[in-house]
């Protein structure tokens, strides 16, 4: 965008280089009007530099906003956005200046202004061209926080008044709506980003689970992914090795989003790769960990529970990698979570896993879950838990597997009060028929 004064404005300053208070203002207005039209930053500064000596003379003035960020690595917080006037390599580098140093450092922290006549004689002047007389500083404030400085400096001795100061004050206020409207432009850019990585993660997600249940002999199985605000973590899986034999697998993905999505991704390949090998569930596990630990980055880790489910001899062998226990439950009431497990996947290099076994009586339910589940709390905090889940269960443990997972999804719902849970939340129930 090209910046413009207006021509009537222009003519007048050049015929009359002293300007009345009430022409400045009138300048101090067509500024603002041009300025507030732009939602480049950068640009917007160089205009307010560039037309800030026809309401105010300087020699040399620069414009300065804070950035925090590591003060113990990099404790200069001033980012010099525009300047004219200075030396080139003074120009071309940041101002070496921390909080309450300075003239600017000194504003930045108070968030009052400061006129110096004299700048000799004051021991608050950082030196940073040899001409300079006088100084005039004033703090850019938005929404009651200093984020940034004006700073003009004179040739002259007392080149600055207080009718000066106000009108910088004036430019000061505007710029910082400028300001704050040119983030919120960013931020709304931002968050349009974000959402389209969510919804092709969304995608990835989808992709990922089975299109329908398994149907499988002396056996109901169902599986389900509790909908969650933000893209799941969460996945499951079942793959046919032999007519009577499946593979089952649930886990849980430290994280949300797209990082969670594409380590399920990079679960999925794996396990599958393992099956088609021919690994039992602890090398197929151990196999997975190590890659994980080789490609990712550290506090990456998942949780998963990987098996065999065998319908002719009504067994399900598998190995936990740090997982929530699976609860086992029998028609009789009868009912425990099976604790047993080793650490989650890619938290250490060459990670050994152990082989479980369950044998199914008639009747019996097996729930494979993750803890958006029994962690999905109350606004008091009260978490719903392994004990209420776990009679939630026995409850409908007549229902098929499919309203089984309804039963259970409604009664987290009706505890928690929402419609969504905090974290992501799967059931993968196994019925013995």
């Amino acid at each position: 965008m090209a910046f413009k004064m207006s021509d009537d404005n222009r003519q007048h300053i050049s015929q009359n280089p002293q300007l009345k208070t009430v022409d400045k203002l009138r300048l101090l207005l067509d500024i603002t009007k041009t300025i507030s039209r732009s939602l480049n930053l950068d640009e917007v500064l160089i205009l307010v530099m560039d037309t800030l000596d026809s309401l105010i003379p300087y020699d040399a003035a620069g414009i300065y906003l804070i950035e925090t960020g590591d003060e113990e690595n990099n404790p200069y917080i001033f980012k010099s956005k525009v300047n004219r006037g200075y030396a080139i390599s003074f120009a071309l580098v940041e101002p070496q200046l921390k909080m309450g140093e300075g003239f600017i450092g000194r504003v930045a922290e108070s968030g009052k202004p400061i006129i110096s006549s004299d700048v000799s004689k004051d021991k608050r002047y950082f030196a940073a061209r040899e001409q300079t007389r006088s100084e005039m500083i004033a703090p850019i404030i938005s929404n009651d926080k200093v984020i940034g400085v004006f700073d003009l400096e004179s040739d002259s001795l007392n080149a600055y008044s207080e009718d000066d100061l106000s009108l910088l004050q004036l430019l000061t206020s505007q710029v910082a709506i400028i300001i704050e409207k040119v983030y919120l432009h960013e931020q709304a850019i931002e968050k349009k980003r974000i959402e389209a990585q969510l919804e092709i993660a969304r995608k990835v997600q989808l992709e990922l689970l089975p299109d329908n249940d398994p149907t499988f002999e002396n056996f109901d199985i169902s599986a389900y992914i509790f909908p969650t605000e933000e893209v799941s973590g969460d996945y499951y899986d079942w793959v046919r090795i032999f007519d009577d034999q499946i593979g089952i697998v649930v886990a849980d993905a430290v994280g949300k989003g797209m990082p969670a999505a594409l380590l399920m991704a990079f679960l999925r390949a794996s396990l599958r790769a393992g099956v088609q090998v021919g690994y039992a569930p602890h090398i197929a596990l151990s196999k997975v960990s190590d890659l994980l630990w080789d490609s990712v980055e550290d506090h990456q880790f998942i949780t998963a529970i990987y098996g065999m489910l065998d319908s002719a001899n009504r067994t399900f062998v598998f190995s936990n990698a740090g997982h929530n226990p699976p609860l086992l439950i029998k028609p009789n009431g009868e009912y425990r979570f099976v604790e047993y497990g080793d650490m989650p996947l890619g938290m250490f290099r060459e990670m050994r896993y152990h082989q479980h076994f369950i044998r199914f009586e008639q009747g019996q339910v097996m729930v494979i879950y993750t803890d958006g589940i029994t962690e999905a709390a109350r606004e008091n905090g009260e978490e719903y838990g392994q004990e209420r889940f776990a009679k939630r269960v026995l409850e409908g443990i007549h229902l098929p597997a499919k309203k089984l997972i309804d039963h259970v999804r409604k009664d987290v719902a009706d505890f928690t009060g929402r419609k969504f849970l905090d974290d992501d939340g799967t059931l993968f129930i196994v019925k013995a028929l």
